[in-house]
């Protein structure tokens, strides 16, 4: 007779007969974090169970902070939390009187080794394993969790601005030309935004041309930096994108590496949306020959990965550029003459210093999925996208944005109420389908049983965008999202200008 199986994180909700599995979970965690709690407040606890890094890195009592391959059972996970707890500083206990302690038990600051001995390294481990895939050497390779994609954009153009011109951390914008950036048309608004908060100025970010399937065009990009060039300008950024907001679409990215090199540029790669997994298996052929070009990247495991918000990461190829531009060497925090290797106090080489502990949440989902749980989760929203787009092709009440298979997991689409398909395509037909979007959202937010977002794009009027980022939608998730649409679209009459 065969032992019985440890459950796993599959075994939890969502899964089939997952509700006592997840309840019996959640309740040993709950138990944990009131153990942890009342500890803190008793005067025989320890502050600190102290442990140089090389000694947390390397394994202590079975609590091993490297990524599996394999998921781990959920008596592991516990066991983890719990390590987690006991190796880090209890900031909540009474004699914690240093500047990092407050009067309740606190896991948020992370700046130096001896405030957050465990998520630094944890940090550490998380930028290595993304490095690797991204596809670095061992020498290359930094970068830092930040709060957010925008966030994670704006470190690329601060670092980028300060590769090329150090002397703007002491002497400001005035002792720099004028700089010029570039991003598609269809790249996130927070390349611009970026511009505007370094001082560079929005005007300053050329926005380069793209074709109809929403992938930058390269030709435009050469011309446009040989334009800024030929007009005293400096090009020094190039923002390119893999899984645009919209379509989903991949820039043409060895183009842009090409055309980078040729003009010595710095080459980004924005990944802020749809493409933070970077480990689906449908997507390798991107990955086997591209990013290790890139001198950044912006990784969001908030996205596709399903880590709760905030948690995102700016992967910087150039080892110690991050310490270089931002150091400010704060004598109270970052003193040299500390007892422990003070090479991981990463905290002077952020903009913020001290920072929410983004990284745990990604670190135990990594330890609960494993390598191959992630690219599963990837995989089945990319093969609910390829279900949608195969259904839509099939329906006359439902035309797509464009024909060509979606690249990603964004399928962009019309819905054809019954009063408008006999019409001719042209002005008017396109002034009463922009409206028919927002009218069924709004039902649909009424109705409160599905949700779908929806924009207009350049010339095409309002359209359906649906992004798949939840492994545990199915395909029946997916037909009932278009027969939900279809009922409440069915009756939608819009007016025609005569009757305005």
């Amino acid at each position: 007779m065969s032992p019985e199986r440890v459950p796993l994180c599959l075994d939890l909700l969502p899964a089939l007969r997952g509700e006592d599995t997840t309840k019996s979970f959640f309740q040993e965690l709950v138990n944990i974090l009131l153990s942890y709690v009342c500890k803190s407040f008793r005067r025989s606890s320890k502050v600190l169970d102290f442990h140089h890094p090389h000694q947390l890195r390397e394994g202590l009592e079975g609590f091993s902070l490297e990524l599996p391959d394999q998921p781990e059972n959920l008596e592991q996970l516990l066991v983890d939390c719990r390590d987690t707890l006991k190796y880090g500083v209890k900031t909540g206990t009474v004699r914690a009187v240093d500047c990092f302690a407050e009067n309740v038990p606190k896991m948020y600051y992370r700046f130096t080794y001896e405030v957050s001995p465990v998520f630094i390294l944890m940090e550490e481990i998380l930028l290595r394993k993304m490095q690797e895939i991204v596809g670095w050497s061992e020498e290359e390779g930094d970068g830092v969790f930040c709060p957010g994609g925008t966030m994670s954009n704006l470190y690329s153009v601060l670092l980028a601005r300060y590769h090329f011109f150090p002397e703007v951390k002491t002497k400001g914008m005035t002792a720099l030309p004028r700089l010029i950036l570039f991003t598609s048309a269809h790249s996130h608004y927070s390349v611009k935004k970026s511009a505007a908060v370094l001082g560079i100025g929005s005007d300053n970010v050329v926005v380069v041309k793209c074709n109809d399937r929403g992938k930058m065009i390269t030709a435009e990009l050469e011309s446009s930096i040989i334009t800024a060039k030929d007009q005293g300008c400096v090009p020094f950024y190039v923002n390119a994108t893999a899984g645009t907001t919209v379509y989903g679409a991949f820039d043409p990215l060895n183009a842009i590496a090409d055309i980078c090199e040729s003009h010595g540029l710095w080459l980004h790669v924005d990944v802020f949306t749809l493409y933070s997994a970077l480990i689906g298996s449908y997507m390798q052929v991107y990955l086997n020959y591209v990013y290790y070009r890139a001198w950044s990247v912006t990784w969001n495991p908030h996205k596709m990965m399903g880590a709760p918000l905030q948690c995102s990461a700016i992967l910087v190829k150039k080892r110690g550029l991050l310490k270089d531009c931002n150091q400010m060497c704060a004598e109270y925090l970052f003193q040299t003459d500390k007892h422990y290797d003070t090479s991981y106090d990463t905290g002077d080489k952020t903009i913020q210093c001290g920072r929410h502990v983004d990284v745990f949440k990604l670190w135990l989902m990594w330890k609960a999925k494993g390598s191959e749980g992630f690219e599963s989760q990837v995989n089945k929203c990319l093969e609910n996208a390829e279900h949608l787009f195969d259904k839509l092709k099939q329906r006359p009440d439902f035309e797509l944005v464009f024909k060509s298979e979606p690249e990603h997991s964004n399928v962009c689409f019309w819905y054809i109420p019954p009063s408008l398909r006999n019409m001719s395509p042209g002005p008017e037909r396109n002034r009463r389908l922009h409206e028919v979007a927002p009218k069924i959202k709004a039902k649909m937010m009424e109705q409160g049983m599905a949700m779908i977002g929806y924009q207009p794009l350049g010339d095409k009027v309002n359209f359906f965008r649906c992004v798949f980022s939840n492994p545990a939608t199915q395909t029946e998730d997916v037909d009932y999202l278009l027969e939900e649409i279809a009922s409440l679209g069915h009756d939608i009459c819009i007016r025609t200008e005569t009757d305005l």
